[in-house]
């Protein structure tokens, strides 16, 4: 009985040092509450100002292409209506922008574990492709005024122009602010229009007073291929995103060098950056340990790397450890 008695006490201390292991371990890999409540919220302000942004530009796109509409009509100006169809595929593109802004504001669920984030980029796609199409309709048509000029009403493109300038620059100031590739596609959209107005403003103010037509479609197309090569530029970030590429402001090797400076560190293998959407980036990486080591130690190795990624960027890290033996016999 006696000796019974010695074998459970000589149990319940490991089964108590097993728990408090089994609980370190768990606390590995459970960032604190308040890091979560902050993240969340900051996420959460960012994605409804992105939302409200586009939500105003295109309202304003909308309502300015029904004026455009009119003022098309009134000055007889064939440019000025071409331009109000442009406004209106502009509003259907922003429409979409907007809604898949608001999807990628939702968290992670069964369906998509890493969240929605990326659907922000498809609204990126489709605003640049549809002002791909809106730059092509104007270089035609400035290449068809070069090589036959045709009169307009100066004045009434002169009102319109400054009409055009404050209610497109105004849009494009809101979404100036946002960081979101689908903004900055939005932001090309409007700085192309608020660029045309400014064409269309000078070539009013000199057509009032010198017989010079074929100066507006010659300012148009110098605007056109300054667009054209922002849509490239923010189509190809888009492209490098989508094919998981490695952030380029990251420094992988001297993030691999950093954290195999940490003390029980031997080497890190499988080093995996990617980006979600451009702002939020995902490392996961195997650390190779120079030998057994507590779940304190192993805690601490987590923390330091988590601040070394933090320090580039990355909010969201998975780390797998083992040990020189371990990696021998998976390599095997």
């Amino acid at each position: 009985m006696a000796e019974r008695r010695r074998k459970t006490q000589g149990v319940r201390p490991r089964v108590r040092q097993m728990s408090k292991a089994r609980t370190a371990s768990e606390g590995l890999h459970k960032p604190s509450a308040q890091h979560h409540v902050h993240d969340a919220h900051g996420h959460a302000h960012h994605h409804h100002d992105s939302s409200k942004n586009l939500l105003i530009a295109l309202a304003l796109n909308l309502a300015f292409a029904v004026i455009e509409l009119v003022g098309g009509l009134y000055t007889n100006s064939v440019a000025i209506l071409s331009d109000a169809l442009h406004d209106f595929g502009d509003a259907l593109s922003l429409g979409v922008a907007w809604y898949l802004q608001k999807i990628s504001g939702r968290p992670r669920d069964q369906f998509y574990s890493y969240g929605y984030r990326r659907f922000s980029l498809l609204g990126a796609l489709v605003v640049s492709s549809v002002l791909l199409v809106g730059v092509a309709l104007v270089l035609r048509e400035s290449v068809e005024r070069l090589l036959a000029p045709e009169p307009a009403n100066a004045k009434g493109m002169l009102l319109l122009a400054l009409l055009g300038i404050a209610i497109n620059g105004f849009a494009a100031l809101r979404v100036k602010r946002g960081s979101s590739h689908s903004e900055r596609a939005v932001y090309l959209h409007l700085l192309e229009d608020v660029l045309g107005w400014v064409a269309v403003l000078i070539s009013s103010i000199f057509m009032m007073f010198f017989d010079v037509p074929v100066l507006d479609p010659l300012i148009s197309l110098v605007i056109s291929l300054y667009i054209l090569w922002n849509i490239f530029k923010n189509l190809r970030a888009v492209i490098r995103i989508l094919l998981m590429e490695v952030p380029q402001h990251l420094p992988i090797a001297g993030l691999e060098d950093s954290i195999r400076g940490i003390p029980n560190v031997k080497d890190v293998e499988d080093v995996h950056i990617w980006t979600l959407d451009g702002e939020h980036h995902v490392l996961t990486l195997q650390v190779i340990l120079e030998g057994k080591i507590g779940f304190d130690a192993m805690r601490k190795i987590k923390k330091q790397i988590r601040q070394l990624a933090a320090s580039e960027g990355i909010l969201h890290s998975t780390i797998e450890f083992c040990t020189g033996s371990e990696e021998r016999h998976q390599h095997h």
